[in-house]
């Protein structure tokens, strides 16, 4: 009993996964019963890093996910479109998908999984957060029976990457950007790593996972890493910490029974403590840590990009729905003749989770000023922090250049709406050059 794939696209990923099915031996017996059927390509004349038989390729790419011999739709093409018109057409056809796409997946998931569900398919995604981490189906798995608190990670590479070379070598953000793509470890537009757009559709996907709910991508709040500078990592350093862009979904306290639950989902650099888990995470790797009742605290680490590790990832999606189809053939249907599908892996999500605004986040900050070196500037700056109820953990003027001076204060717990307000009138006293940076601290 075979199973027919239709893979949309051969690059990167496409390799790692196509070098997976034609290398059965020593791997789980099902991937024998996988058959690379079609491969659908932009360019027949590019070459290839597998070598395939010819008639295999097609540039027809519709007509992969409309054949009848097609069982499984793998989609690793990336971008918007045609990869969201054409895995619409594949579920309406009757077919299986397993795609890596997180920019499809976090912008029209809910169209895509209610086809999936009206037609009594499966769309699994393991390969679109975190590479060759098992995160996706241990959410929806492993960790189901945990009321899970908290998702935090580190989920994209070429930002980690970045971050610890400044690190490392106390350069610029500039300067190892520029390396970086030099290298390959980031893309010639950076924008969707370095602005923090990745992470977010990554954050969206796994909050979704995790809180059981669809989430609204326009209300991630989302920052890069352009703004952290070298003297940030060097502070940093000093206090006891390391600078990470984390991606955090987080359920709200909630005040009362009667409160409506809402959750806390962002994107932005943090101070994190150098005793974290998360701070040995270095260059480019994924951890993305789970936090929930009673589990606990879960780490999963590992490559977060990559042929060989997100080829993985696509694989094991494949099996899954291989080994579902090999019951549904078996004759477990429901009574109505559609095929049973498996709760735990189907996504049945129906309602938006409500996600709290960026103000009511209660968190640590930190913030580096830039002011003129005269008497009274720090109690200047205490007083306006007190009238706006923030409270100060620490307060160092760092350096003095001249006539000006560096101060560097982190806070206590307090009211993101509440610190921003506090910066607003710091910005317009006279003494105070500029609100040089400011990060929250984990």
């Amino acid at each position: 009993m075979g199973f027919k794939i239709g893979l949309l696209g051969l690059g990167t990923v496409g390799t790692g996964t196509v070098k997976i099915l034609l290398d059965p031996a020593q791997r789980h017996p099902l991937v024998r019963d996988l058959e690379l059927y079609r491969v659908g390509v932009r360019s027949l004349d590019k070459p290839r890093a597998v070598s395939l038989p010819a008639d295999l390729f097609t540039t027809d790419l519709e007509s992969i996910v409309t054949d009848p011999a097609v069982d499984i739709v793998v989609e690793v093409m990336g971008g918007l479109e045609p990869a969201r018109s054409l895995i619409l057409k594949a579920i309406a056809h009757g077919k299986h998908v397993v795609t890596a796409n997180k920019a499809a997946i976090a912008r029209f998931g809910e169209e895509i999984f209610e086809a999936a569900s009206e037609a009594g398919g499966y769309v699994l995604l393991e390969a679109a957060v975190g590479g060759g981490i098992p995160v996706v189906e241990p959410l929806k798995q492993s960790l189901c029976s945990n009321r899970i608190h908290t998702v935090t990670g580190i989920i994209n590479g070429t930002t980690n990457y970045i971050l610890t070379r400044m690190q490392q070598e106390g350069a610029d953000f500039s300067e190892v950007l520029a390396d970086a793509q030099r290298l390959g470890y980031a893309e010639a537009d950076p924008t969707a790593d370095v602005d923090g757009l990745d992470a977010a559709d990554k954050i969206a996907i796994l909050a979704s996972l995790a809180f059981g709910g669809r989430i609204n991508l326009s209300e991630v709040h989302c920052e890069g890493i352009r703004q952290v500078s070298a003297a940030d990592i060097a502070y940093a350093e000093k206090l006891g910490f390391v600078i990470k862009l984390l991606a955090v979904a987080k359920r709200n306290p909630q005040l009362s029974a009667n409160e409506p639950e809402q959750l806390q989902v962002r994107v932005h650099p943090t101070l994190v403590p150098k005793a974290h888990p998360l701070a040995s995470v270095n260059d480019v790797y994924n951890a993305i840590l789970v936090e929930g009742d009673p589990v606990g605290q879960v780490m999963f680490f590992g490559p977060g990009a990559g042929s060989g590790p997100t080829a993985s990832a696509v694989v094991s999606d494949i099996l899954n729905i291989a080994a579902l189809l090999k019951v549904e053939r078996g004759g477990v249907r429901q009574a109505d003749g559609t095929p049973l599908l498996d709760p735990l892996l189907a996504c049945s999500h129906q309602h938006y989770c409500a996600i709290a605004p960026i103000e009511d986040l209660t968190t640590r900050f930190y913030a580096r000023f830039l002011t003129m070196d005269t008497p009274g500037v720090i109690g200047k700056l205490g007083t306006c922090f007190g009238e706006h109820r923030v409270s100060l953990e620490s307060v160092v003027q760092t350096d003095v250049r001249g006539s000006q001076a560096e101060i560097v204060v982190v806070t206590h717990d307090v009211r993101e709406g509440n610190f921003r307000q506090a910066l607003n009138e710091i910005r317009s006293m006279d003494s105070v050059s500029c609100v040089a940076s400011m990060l929250r601290v984990l």
